[in-house]
């Protein structure tokens, strides 16, 4: 007696289209990652974003709208949907990852901007287009860099502005006390010193102030070089050392090579990411290979 055998080439018939499609959305996934983050698509982006801002800097002009103003529009409309489509490939490729780099943040609420309504009381919005210009410096590594040492440098700053203004304000108090009596209108009270000392400390009319005060107090210059070595000179050096200091850790070190060898700067990292995009490659070769099996 013949008994019927199941057939195991359908035993798994309707999980074969859900795994199938699974695999090509993983796949249909990292192609989509690779491609926004490409150089070339990289690349093309930041070409936009010049293209763009350049625009909106020819939209000012009443010259450049009357002769060109559609044109400059439809230009305009373009590159904010070429954003929205990056931004939305983007999320897309990473998906909850796109929001842990605060650049893909900062991109998101620059394009969120553009996309509000120009009309009525928040016609003022218009004009916050131009911050579009400033994905520049989530998408040019080089900026990101520069940024990034600054931010990680605010708390030096601030230490450093905190001296700045105690500075600021002795010298106030002292300078008061100096030459209040010669009759200067720039030194009646603490709030015309203090107004006046930021003025010699960022540069401006410095020798015309104290030239000024030297017709009737002689050793006046005494004050204004004490206070511009410390005040300006010394500070202005605290403070460019801590940015510099801050953006160390992004520098390629070539101290690290071996002695006798020439490393170029930036070598393992491109060895690094060379390894990486292979390993994807054949993930990718692996999983497609299964999706046809």
């Amino acid at each position: 007696m013949n008994r019927l055998k199941p057939d195991h080439r359908y035993a798994d018939g309707p999980d074969v289209p859900r795994c199938a499609k699974k695999e090509f959305g993983v796949v249909l996934r990292e192609r989509v990652r690779d491609v926004v983050d490409g150089k070339r698509f990289q690349r093309f982006v930041i070409g936009v974003i010049v293209v763009n801002a350049i625009t909106l800097g020819c939209e000012t002009s009443a010259t450049a709208v009357a002769a060109y103003g559609g044109a400059l529009s439809a230009v305009d409309t373009i590159a904010l949907a070429v954003f929205v489509v990056e931004l939305a490939a983007r999320l897309y490729a990473h998906r909850l990852a796109f929001f842990r780099d605060p650049w893909n943040c900062f991109d998101l609420v620059v394009v969120g901007v553009s996309l509000l309504p120009a009309a009525g009381p928040l016609s003022v919005v218009r004009s916050l287009r131009i911050l579009r210009a400033l994905r520049l410096i989530a998408m040019v590594p080089s900026m990101r860099r520069v940024v990034s040492a600054l931010v990680r440098s605010i708390p030096g700053l601030l230490s450093l502005s905190g001296l700045l203004l105690l500075v600021l304000y002795v010298g106030s108090v002292v300078a008061v006390n100096l030459f209040r009596p010669s009759g200067d209108p720039r030194f009646a009270d603490l709030g015309a010193t203090v107004l006046t000392l930021f003025q010699i400390t960022t540069g401006d009319g410095w020798s015309d102030v104290m030239r000024d005060l030297m017709v009737t107090q002689p050793l006046a210059w005494l004050f204004f070089v004490v206070y511009l070595l410390v005040g300006t000179f010394t500070m202005l050096n605290l403070f460019i050392a801590v940015v510099c200091s801050a953006m160390e850790p992004d520098t390629p070190a070539a101290t690290d090579a071996p002695a006798g060898t020439d490393t170029p700067a930036g070598t393992d990292d491109r060895v690094l990411a060379d390894e990486i995009r292979a390993l994807r490659e054949e993930i990718r070769d692996l999983r497609l290979e299964r999706v046809g099996r």
